[in-house]
């Protein structure tokens, strides 16, 4: 299977792309090359080879949870900008004016 300079260019014409003449000889040449590497992977016999849902097996690496102690209310709210008694404040930023 190959394809024709003339189908590059009906291609490029359903994809309203413009390409100068060298642009499709070039584009003719590489698709040919891969088509060409495809066929070839088509040689191969895969009769015994399982579907892969990725090509690399991979393990999750999660860890248990623990339950730990977090950080005091003091002690998170003592750096900000504005804050109250319990909370951080922050500006506005749904509805309407403040």
């Amino acid at each position: 299977m190959s394809v024709t300079r003339k189908e590059v260019e009906h291609i490029a014409e359903l994809a309203r792309l413009k390409f100068s003449e060298e642009e499709l000889d070039n584009f003719t040449e590489q698709l040919n090359q891969i088509l060409a590497y495809v066929q070839k992977l088509n040689e191969l016999d895969t009769e015994n080879v399982e579907p892969l849902s990725h090509p690399v097996e991979g393990v999750n690496a999660f860890r248990e949870d623990k339950v730990e102690g977090s950080v005091p209310r003091k002690e998170a709210l003592k750096n900000a900008p504005a804050k109250d008694d319990q909370f951080f404040k922050v500006p506005k930023v749904i509805g309407g004016e403040t």
